[in-house]
Parts: C-alpha cells; sequence; structure tokens
C-alpha cells in the first residue's frame, strides 16, 4: 500500500522504516521526491542539479544502512559525486564533473541514502548568503523575498519546502547553522574533524570547515552522524571518539545543564531585538525545563578575531584558485569568478607569510580562552544570526561601491584594495547577520541552531548552542528535550511539497 499521500509529515528515519515494512518502495519515494521538486524548486532554486537517472538505478537495486531507501540532496560544493557536475557556485566550474567519490559521499551511500541531485550555493561557500551569478539565488520557503541562508542555502530551502526530510549541509563560517535558523530547521556543526572532507582536502579552511546536514528531526541529524563520522584515510587529526552512538543521547535525559547565554554580538556591533527577545523566553523556557541559566559574556577581542579570520579566508582563495587551474587545466581570468571572490584573491596575495602566521595564532588562542571560560558550564547559547533572514541582495555591495570595486579589479590593485578597506561595507554586512556563528569554527566545538522561535511576521529564528570540544552528546540530548517541549516539525512554510 503507498502512503505517499503523507510522507512529507515523516522524518527520514520515518521514511526509512516505511521501506523495512514493505509499505513504501525506494523507487515510489525518489519518484514522489522527483515531484516535490518540479513542484516548488521553481520558486526556491534549490536543486540546482538533477541526478534522478542515478538515483532511479539506485532505488531498483539492493540498499542497507539505516537510511535504506530515503531520497537525500548533496550539497553543489566540495564533496564530489563521480560523474555528476560540480560547480562549486562558480563560472569556472560551470562544467567540471569529478571522476571520484568524496569519503563523505561514499559513507552517505552506504548509510543507504539515495542522491538526488545537488543544491545551491554561494561560489565556494563564502557567503552567508545563496546568490552565485552563475546560477542564481535561492529563496526562502517562508517568504521568497528573503535569503534561505547560506552557503547551504538550497539544502534548507529544500528542507524546509519538505522536498526532503534530511540534506547535506557544510559549515566553514556557520554554513549549516545559518541556513538552519534561516529556514526553521535543525542544524548541528560537528566538532572539527568529526567528518571525512577528503580525499583532496582533508583540513578545509584549516579545519575552520566541516560537513554533516540540515533535517526536520533530531534524530535524523544524530543518527546521519553516527553513520558517517570517524578518521578517513590520511587523516592528520580527528576528533575524539564518542562514548555510544549520538542516536542513544537523543533518547537520555538531559539532565540539569549549566548553561551560559549571552546576546552580545561577537564578532558585530548590534543584534536585531527580535533575535534578544528569542534568547530571552528560550531562556526562560530551560528554566522551566530545570536547567540553570545565567548569563555570562566570554572575554573576546572581536575585532582582532574578526580580522584574523578575514585574513585566513582572503589568504587562502589565491590557493584555491590555484587548485581550481589545476582541476580544469587552464588559467583562470577575472571573468571565471565574481567579482568579490577576485578581489578576495587579489587583497591575499599581498598578505604576507608574518601576517599569516600572526593572525593563525590569533586564531589558535581563541579556543584555550574558550575552554576556560566553559569550565563552570556545560553549553553556552546565543542567538543564532544578528537578525532574522535578510531580504535577497542586501549583503553584496552597491552603487558607487560596487563600481570602485570592479575598478580595482579590473587593474589587479589587491594592496589598494585592501589600504581603502574597499570590502569593509560587505564585510560589515556580513557580519552583522552573522556575528555569533564563526566563533565556533574557530575553536572546532560543536554548535547548533534550534528552530525554537519566529517573528510575528512568521520568519524563522534560530537559537545557537555550543558546547566543549567534542561533547555533540550534550548538544544531541538538550535538542531531543527541546523538540519535545517546542516542536516544530509540523510548522510549514508557505512554499511547501
Amino acid at each position: 500500500m503507498s502512503l505517499l499521500g503523507d510522507l512529507s509529515g515523516y522524518d527520514a528515519l520515518g521514511m526509512a522504516e516505511l521501506v523495512r515494512k514493505g509499505e513504501v518502495t525506494p523507487a515510489e519515494l525518489v519518484e514522489d521526491t522527483i515531484r516535490r521538486i518540479e513542484r516548488v524548486n521553481p520558486q526556491l532554486n534549490a536543486v540546482v542539479l538533477e541526478m534522478y537517472d542515478e538515483a532511479r538505478r539506485t532505488a531498483a537495486g539492493s540498499i542497507s544502512g539505516p537510511f535504506a531507501g530515503v531520497p537525500y540532496l548533496m550539497k553543489d560544493l566540495h564533496y564530489a559525486c563521480k560523474g555528476a557536475r560540480m560547480t562549486s557556485g562558480s563560472r569556472f566550474f560551470s562544467d567540471y564533473v569529478p571522476d571520484y567519490d568524496s569519503e563523505l559521499v561514499v559513507r552517505t551511500r552506504r548509510a543507504g541514502l539515495t542522491i538526488l541531485g545537488k543544491t545551491n550555493t554561494p561560489e565556494f561557500g563564502l557567503a552567508p548568503i545563496t546568490e552565485p551569478e552563475l546560477l542564481g539565488p535561492s529563496r526562502n520557503p517562508w517568504n521568497t523575498d528573503r535569503t534561505p541562508g547560506g552557503s547551504s542555502g538550497g539544502a534548507a530551502a529544500a528542507v524546509a519546502a519538505r522536498i526532503v526530510p534530511i540534506a547535506h549541509a557544510s559549515d566553514g563560517g556557520g554554513s549549516i547553522r545559518i541556513p538552519a535558523s534561516c529556514c526553521g530547521l535543525f542544524g548541528l556543526k560537528p566538532t572539527r574533524a568529526r567528518t571525512p572532507s577528503g580525499p583532496y582536502d582533508l583540513d578545509t579552511w584549516l579545519g575552520a570547515a566541516v560537513a554533516h546536514a540540515v533535517s526536520i528531526s533530531v534524530r535524523d541529524s544524530a543518527a546521519l552522524l553516527d553513520a558517517t563520522a570517524g578518521p578517513e584515510p590520511g587523516a592528520t587529526y580527528y576528533a575524539p571518539p564518542p562514548a555510544r552512538p549520538y542516536l542513544e543521547e537523543v533518547n537520555t535525559p538531559a539532565g540539569r545543564l549549566r548553561i551560559a547565554f549571552t546576546t552580545k554580538p561577537f564578532l558585530g556591533d548590534s543584534v536585531d531585538p527580535e533575535c534578544v527577545a528569542a534568547v530571552e523566553r528560550t531562556a526562560a523556557l530551560l528554566q522551566e525545563l530545570g536547567h540553570e541559566v545565567t548569563e555570562a559574556d566570554p572575554p573576546l577581542d572581536g575585532p582582532r578575531i574578526r580580522n584574523a579570520f578575514l585574513l585566513i579566508v582572503r589568504a587562502g582563495m589565491g590557493i584555491t584558485i590555484a587548485r581550481c587551474e589545476e582541476a580544469i587545466g587552464r588559467r583562470a581570468t577575472r571573468e571565471d569568478f565574481e567579482r568579490e571572490t577576485w578581489l578576495l584573491a587579489l587583497i591575499g596575495a599581498h598578505h604576507s607569510a608574518e601576517e599569516y602566521v600572526e593572525a593563525m595564532t590569533d586564531l589558535r588562542a581563541v579556543a584555550p580562552a574558550m575552554a576556560s571560560f566553559m569550565r563552570p558550564y556545560d553549553l553556552l547559547m546565543t542567538p543564532t544570526l544578528g537578525q532574522p533572514p535578510i531580504p535577497i541582495g542586501s549583503i553584496r555591495a552597491q552603487g558607487y561601491h560596487r563600481v570602485i570595486q570592479e575598478v580595482l579589479v579590473r587593474l589587479r590593485a589587491g594592496r589598494a584594495a585592501h589600504l581603502l578597506h574597499e570590502l569593509d561595507q560587505s564585510v560589515g554586512n556580513v557580519f552583522a547577520f552573522i556575528p555569533f556563528t564563526p566563533l565556533f569554527n574557530i575553536t572546532g566545538a560543536p554548535a547548533m541552531s534550534v528552530p525554537l522561535e519566529w517573528t510575528p511576521d512568521g520568519l524563522p529564528i534560530g537559537i545557537q548552542f555550543a558546547a566543549p570540544f567534542g561533547d555533540e552528546a550534550t548538544l544531541f540530548r538538550l535538542a531531543a528535550q527541546l523538540e519535545v517541549a517546542r516542536p516544530w516539525r509540523d510548522k510549514r512554510p508557505p512554499v511547501c511539497a
């Protein structure tokens, strides 16, 4: 018997259970998901590459694993699927087809997930929005004039619209948690090196970036991390192994936790009152649930951390472009990349080795400082974002600044751009939106966005919780408790499959 009319209410483990019971088949799930994509993707631009033929072949074969037969989407960035185009949101990669599977993709398929396509991402995942020039902007199903966040914005839009119950995402400065917050989903960034990033880049963004997923349920996230976590061949370091499976943590009482909270931005200048109020209401809920909640601010030099993080990103762009040239087999030109990407690389080329080492030293000092701050606490709570989902197009430079940037790019005037602080407007807009998330990429500690609040006009507001290094277990236990106390799964956006 087919239950396809009701499947939007199931999470991924629920769908897998239907398959095991014989109530639906993997082939039916594939065809149903294709219909969902066709129904809402024209409004959202979430799915940018179809892999339907491969999915149908997979569904027709023998599938095993905890998610056997469940449809899945991969982000179009870094994690390669053999024979499927991977653009990374860039014109330079518009025709690039890798001839290998990334280790994470191998583990994803081993878990039984059926990959139907790729989701939209900004160029090289650099922005907290999803507006690549190559493929166009993804839109938020709660309000299509607003961003779904980035860089996993296409993934989050697809899950929020119930195209699939869970989708691949990755996070180098908040790119799992940002779109989870914007789209009303659960999104956990694991501990540094918890999941594989190879085979060709085992230390993405010097360990700041890590992959996992956005999902409609906490248990799906836990079960997927159980299936994909662990060292990969050649890894120079890896996260400490968990005491037991994460899925068991979801069914374990949270106990009485000591939770610090703050609404003071780490890397920005202000926080929207709606986000502040959301944290204050969540603090009251946590107290009702029996937790000890204390307002406390980490002792951080925000401007110094921000500048160091930006320097690493700028310096890394030149290396990224050089690797792109190797993969494609030709020299890159200005026309191959977006203006801001090329300008970042030009500026980065003028940083000295001493500046790079100083920035790394500044960033490495953040983890012990945060560890010292966290000693009296189990978790730290903040707003996930400094603002509710922002209008599409509101971060990128406009008018005079856009013209000046293009002139500097054409002149290859990276040092002048740096001295003129020509990217400052865009950078300021970015950190006004994401003043909280990058800190935990810098420290490597796990952090999650939990969809607990909505604005009066119906936009989601996520609440971020961070734990000490290696302690996803406490995050999963609290998330499961909050999922029961303030359920979110039945909240549906206006654009919904």
